[in-house]
């Protein structure tokens, strides 16, 4: 492992295709970060847990994730690109944390609150010590950096949190993460109610962009994307949320700037508009998708890439681990 390198630590729960704002948000901009950091992103599988799932297509989806961070970029050459579940030092780090994290502390995570309500019939375990693995995740590695959303925020605090806590009983184990805040990706909101972000949960299928939407599908749902009644192609997040976000959208994937797609579409309709996103968007997906296809086609060459990518994962993890131990006083022989 470089020992320039400062350590960045990321990753995405395994359930469901990633949609646009995941790759706009995200994985675009985590393909770059390799040259200025040590990168480790997880297909966050155990986290996927708190909600049932059917297993065959658990396992197909988790695959599928892996196959979608290497056709984005996300090289498993230069970064380590591995799964949760293959590194057991994950579950047992988040056993140690969870005895140096206060009930209290995880009662007032917003998530967990929100996904409560969400899944009423299963508020399990799990779902309550869910930031204690995250801490887990990010801490074996040793991670500098974590880039965080603001829905994540929250969890990164706690994190950071258990990590002084524990150094101060024990001395300088672990590193305490800060947040990236590098280039921002966009923040991608829902095309049926633009004041909700994009989610792949969400049961409007036409309120979603998935990065394996082909190209008819791509543009159909642009088409049927929420706007107002003006007629005006601005940027006024407040006032026209849904233009404003196609705005976004379209910015993300052409390079545009809010003033020069003002001035582009200057006396058109929102039905060019529309349909230019959706163009724009499909055009960028095309290669993605292709090589997706490719890389699935290609069993061997993705279960070579877990397997040398886990063993890194691996090493890594347990020199934390081991040190952790050591440091509670749990006996190795």
């Amino acid at each position: 492992m470089s020992e320039e390198k400062k350590i960045l630590y990321s990753g995405m729960q395994a359930t469901g295709s990633l949609t646009l704002g995941n790759y706009l948000g995200a994985l675009k901009n985590w393909v770059k970060m390799h040259e200025e950091y040590e990168c480790f992103y997880g297909v966050m599988d155990l986290h996927s847990l708190t909600v049932r799932q059917e297993p065959a297509k658990f396992r197909q989806n988790a695959r599928k994730l892996y196959a979608l961070y290497v056709a984005a970029g996300l090289d498993p050459e230069v970064n380590c690109v591995y799964f949760q579940s293959h590194v057991s030092a994950h579950a047992e780090l988040a056993w140690i944390l969870d005895c140096f994290t206060y009930m209290g502390e995880l009662s007032r995570m917003t998530q967990f609150k929100d996904k409560s309500q969400k899944h009423a019939d299963n508020v399990n375990a799990g779902l309550f010590t869910y930031p204690v693995l995250m801490a887990a995740d990010i801490l074996l590695y040793q991670a500098h950096v974590v880039p965080v959303g603001v829905d994540q925020k929250q969890h990164l605090e706690i994190t950071r949190d258990i990590a002084e806590r524990f150094n101060k009983i024990y001395g300088d184990v672990f590193t305490v993460p800060e947040p990236y805040f590098g280039e921002n990706g966009a923040k991608v909101m829902s095309l049926a109610d633009p004041t909700k972000k994009m989610s792949k949960s969400d049961e409007n299928v036409n309120a979603t962009i998935l990065l394996t939407d082909d190209r008819d599908t791509v543009i159909r749902k642009f088409k049927r994307a929420v706007t107002d009644s003006d007629a005006e192609v601005r940027f006024a997040p407040e006032e026209k949320p849904g233009i404003s976000n196609l705005m976004e959208i379209y910015g993300s994937v052409t390079g545009k700037s809010h003033e020069e797609i003002e001035s582009e579409f200057a006396g058109k309709g929102y039905g060019d508009f529309k349909l230019a996103v959706g163009e724009a968007v499909a055009d960028e997906l095309a290669p993605l998708q292709e090589r997706y296809e490719k890389l699935l086609a290609d069993k061997s060459y993705i279960d070579d890439c877990i397997r040398r990518n886990d063993d890194k994962a691996r090493y890594v993890s347990n020199k934390t681990l081991r040190k952790v131990k050591k440091k509670v006083g749990l006996l190795e022989v």
